[in-house]
């Protein structure tokens, strides 16, 4: 999928120190596998939580149950939360989560195909993206990694700039 750039997001955690956590729902484990695909991953990455039933993005990474009861699990906020949330309770410098509909059916009134990526660093302020997203649930749900983790890289090489 998107070795070379998991492996630079990883080379440059390292440069800097830093650690990473993610938090998949709709990925279901495909970013934390892509890092972990990665050897000496284990430097870097503190590890995943996969909260794929919307309950366990309240339960295990403090997304505010208010929100998900109004907005649905797909959304900027959601996602946003999603990255702080693993960034804390996985006591990591670096979150990144992915939520969105892979389909066949839409959800929370998304239409198939609609993403939100974030990425929370060190500084407390996360990055949201709003992808939307073609193809079948595999090809929307590897979409969805290349998408998180290039924009992991992103961040990464402003910081170490």
């Amino acid at each position: 999928m998107t070795g070379g750039a998991a492996a630079e997001v990883l080379r440059l955690l390292e440069l800097r120190g830093d650690t990473l956590a993610v938090a998949e729902s709709l990925t279901g484990g495909l970013l934390a596998a892509e890092l972990t695909g990665v050897p000496g991953a284990s430097r870097t990455f503190r590890g995943s939580v996969t909260a794929y039933a919307t309950a366990l993005k309240h339960e295990l990474l403090g997304v505010d149950a208010a929100l998900l009861a109004e907005r649905g699990a797909v959304d900027a906020q959601v996602a946003r939360e999603m990255a702080e949330g693993v960034r804390r309770r996985l006591g990591a410098d670096w979150g990144a989560a992915t939520t969105g509909v892979a389909g066949p059916e839409p959800q929370d009134g998304r239409p198939v195909g609609t993403v939100f990526v974030a990425v929370a660093g060190p500084g407390g302020v996360a990055e949201v993206a709003e992808l939307r997203l073609s193809g079948d649930r595999t090809a929307i749900r590897r979409a969805s990694v290349a998408a998180v983790v290039d924009q992991l890289l992103e961040q990464l090489r402003k910081v170490c700039e």
